[in-house]
């Protein structure tokens, strides 16, 4: 979810594994910088609130760096050896994915506080603003992904994740543009499922944000952040669970159809992206 990522951007730092950033260690470094600004998408911080904001950060940052990093380095030394030897499959990557989720969860308490003192601090004409860029938001997302006929949803759902396959493996082949058209039509309508579950979510934060001067405000903002497959109905649990499956499938695949030059291709990114993550430096104080 894209204001999850904006308002509360840590979970971006479990992402950088999957998300094929060339440049991830630039964007780990900086993100204490970046963040304040980007967060003016969708409400305008004032210079105290971009200064504390930007020292809570570098201290999340330190923190991940210090302890979560480590377990994100074995979990790429092991993709690299499993592809490397070609032996790469589906439980492989259903265990990554795993570690990944509970690193977004660890994050995810990790900042809670820090999410919850923004928020609180937040005046009435912040949170308008707020009102108003998420809203804005929701209908830029529909009109881009949910007002296309479906067949042109589903052909730009293959377009989308070959640019992001293609990071990994490079140029992909006729059967691997195939099986990447077979997981989009396999999604169906996943778009409008997708919207609506990121609607409701954005709305209950947006209630909370309202009403942030309430005894159970810390509590609302948690659960929103920390237990937010809980919140979803039983049908959107299973849709979410069947999509996650679609993916993982999806990649296994591809590894079984790449060819010697492709699997090269992979494991080098892998082995590339285990390096720059191994020279960070865990972030010391800045005056920045």
């Amino acid at each position: 979810m894209r204001s999850t990522s904006r308002v509360l951007p840590l979970i971006l730092l479990s992402c950088l594994v999957l998300a094929g950033c060339s440049r991830a260690t630039l964007v780990y470094s900086n993100l204490d910088l970046l963040v304040p600004w980007t967060l003016n998408d969708y409400l305008d911080l004032d210079r105290r609130q971009k200064g504390e904001l930007r020292g809570r950060l570098r201290e999340h940052l330190a923190w991940h760096c210090s302890t979560q990093l480590p377990e994100i380095l074995v979990g790429l030394e092991q993709l690299e050896r499993k592809s490397a030897s070609g032996q790469l499959n589906q439980h492989d990557l259903e265990s990554h994915y795993q570690r990944a989720h509970e690193a977004m969860r660890t994050i995810a308490v990790e900042i809670t506080p820090t999410a919850s003192e923004l928020l609180r601090a937040l005046n009435d004409e912040q949170v308008q603003e707020l009102r108003a860029a998420l809203a804005e938001n929701r209908r830029e997302h529909r009109e881009k992904y949910l007002t296309p006929p479906l067949p042109q949803q589903i052909r730009e759902r293959a377009e989308r994740m070959q640019d992001r396959l293609q990071f990994w493996f490079g140029e992909l082949s006729a059967a691997q543009r195939q099986r990447v058209l077979l997981w989009a039509h396999t999604l169906g309508e996943q778009n409008r499922r997708w919207l609506e579950s990121r609607e409701r979510w954005q709305t209950m934060l947006l209630g909370a944000v309202e009403q942030r001067h309430r005894e159970d405000f810390d509590a609302r903002i948690a659960q929103l952040l920390q237990e937010r497959e809980a919140l979803l109905s039983a049908s959107d649990r299973a849709d979410l669970r069947r999509a996650e499956q679609a993916g993982l499938k999806l990649v296994a695949d591809l590894y079984q159809l790449a060819d010697e030059a492709q699997r090269a291709h992979l494991t080098g990114r892998l082995a590339n992206l285990q390096a720059d993550f191994a020279s960070l430096r865990c972030l010391p104080p800045s005056n920045a």
